[in-house]
């Protein structure tokens, strides 16, 4: 049985399967719902990344010769563990991450979700028999482990967006470096290496780094052992990764999923109480501090008006009654600077002559929900991603110029339309220049076996699933002449089209 205790002390880095202090400074970690210091988090140096890194390697080739059956039994144990911990990793949510308990529990399903996933991957790395016309030749293609895969993941939800990547790569067969955010250090990192500490992984195939980016951000791209750097968060610091990852001594491949500006469209025909609900799930779920969340709302002319007139009386009845309150549904921005942003994205709007039909001042972190309405399609708040609870509801003239100002950004991450013919909805979805869309639903999902990523600036790769094995694994082709074969030494006689021709 797990010790009532255990997940409290995170006061070292997690490197070699051993905890140990950390090189640099400790930094504060802060609860963002009192402002107050929670604990003083380990930071690492270059040399603790180093040895994390090492480990990652010496530990990976043995890790990788194991049975299925015993890699995925650490996933097993893992999500019995949570469900045992459940308790305590949604307390560390709600005073880490500045999560309510609404938003916690459902990350903490998600990521129960992505551990039982986890268990399974390793029955889908599969390789092939492939046909050729070499006479006596066999053609295999094996499918296997990177080796070493460096995670970089961020505050937001971060519990599922570590969970996402650090998971089905050591299923396959590969050891993690993991930094997480710096504002998230427990649950985003070091939670994990207690919880897999608990299910009897390896030591050195997890190794948690939190750190500053000014020390060791650059070296953690740029190191020579990881093959994979996967990294969730903002677009521009993604392709600061990519430049990174291009400068490497290295070839590195890319997981990269970026910012987002997600449309969610209300066709004509929708059911409007069912839009509305999904408005404000989709919208003020986790205070909209989310890459998929519903960055702006596109209302079909006809039904414009009372969308809006019914979505801001919604919002106004949402909760703000602080993290023990179950039904409490906005919480705070994650830190002051994050809050100083979204203020100054809701004086563009005021500034622009919106109308605001929802809002009110901070209390501390936590932001009251704002609703504009009469928003420009191009105008302050256009390919913005706000990331904070604040609702610019634009109004289309019809379908097709609901359809053009849905693909009018640089993102293409997911998307959502409402209609009341499901194939009109279909067709419109297809339509709309994003990696994912959902049709009479909004577009805060993630399924642990379904492909997520995004198009255009929204980042490159895809996340979970079959996805998840062909991002964490490369292929090896290998071939196997049963029987001798000729070789055209002269080559006045080699026959270009002929079995024994060779690529250059």
């Amino acid at each position: 049985m797990p010790t009532a205790s255990a997940y409290q002390n995170f006061d070292k880095l997690f490197i070699a399967g051993e905890w140990r202090a950390g090189g640099a400074k400790p930094r504060d970690d802060i609860n963002p719902w009192t402002e107050e210091t929670l604990l003083e988090a380990p930071q690492a140096d270059a040399g603790d990344l180093d040895a994390a890194y090492q480990a990652a390697q010496k530990a990976q080739p043995e890790w990788a010769a194991k049975l299925p059956s015993e890699r995925a039994a650490i996933f097993a144990a893992a999500a019995q563990i949570m469900q045992a911990r459940r308790g305590e990793i949604i307390d560390w949510l709600v005073r880490e991450a500045g999560s309510t308990r609404l938003k916690a529990a459902l990350e903490w399903k998600a990521v129960n979700g992505v551990m039982l996933e986890a268990a399974s991957l390793p029955y889908l790395v599969e390789g092939a028999i492939l046909p050729n016309d070499t006479p006596g030749k066999e053609s295999r293609v094996y499918r296997k482990p990177v080796g070493v895969v460096g995670v970089i993941s961020p505050w937001n939800w971060p519990l599922q967006l570590s969970a996402r990547s650090v998971a089905p790569a050591m299923a396959v067969g590969n050891a993690v470096v993991l930094k997480p955010a710096s504002d998230t250090p427990i649950t985003g990192g070091l939670i994990f290496g207690k919880l897999f500490e608990e299910a009897g992984l390896p030591p050195g195939i997890l190794n948690i780094v939190p750190g500053p980016g000014s020390e060791i951000g650059d070296a953690f791209v740029k190191h020579a052992i990881p093959r994979v750097i996967s990294f969730t968060g903002s677009t521009p610091v993604g392709r600061g990764i990519g430049q990174l990852a291009y400068e490497a001594d290295t070839i590195k491949r890319l997981e990269l999923e970026l910012g987002g500006d997600s449309p969610m469209v209300v066709l004509a025909d929708a059911d409007l109480d069912l839009a509305v609900k999904a408005a404000v799930f989709g919208k003020f779920l986790h205070q909209g501090q989310i890459c998929m969340i519903a960055n702006r709302l596109v209302v079909e002319a006809p039904i414009y008006d009372d969308f809006v007139e019914r979505y801001a009386a919604a919002v106004r009845a949402l909760k703000m009654n602080g993290p023990d309150d179950p039904e409490t549904v906005i919480g705070p921005i994650i830190n002051r600077k994050q809050l100083e942003s979204v203020e100054e994205t809701i004086g563009k709007a005021r500034a622009a002559g919106y109308r605001q039909m929802a809002g009110g001042d901070p209390d501390g972190l936590v932001l009251p929900p704002h609703v504009f309405a009469g928003v420009e399609p191009e105008g302050a708040l256009h390919r913005q991603e706000i990331f904070g609870p604040v609702a610019p509801v634009i109004r289309a003239a019809d379908e097709a110029d609901a359809l053009r100002i849905a693909n009018d950004t640089d993102y293409g991450l997911s998307s959502a339309v409402f209609s009341g013919d499901l194939e009109r909805g279909v067709r419109f979805a297809r339509r709309i220049q994003a990696g994912m869309a959902h049709v009479n639903d909004q577009p805060v999902n993630d399924l642990p076996f379904s492909p997520f990523g995004g198009e255009k600036n929204s980042g490159i790769g895809r996340f979970n699933g079959r996805w998840a094995v062909d991002a964490f694994t490369t292929e090896q082709w290998v071939s196997v002449q049963h029987a001798p074969r000729p070789y055209p030494l002269d080559a006045r006689v080699l026959d270009p089209q002929g079995p024994a021709s060779s690529g250059g």
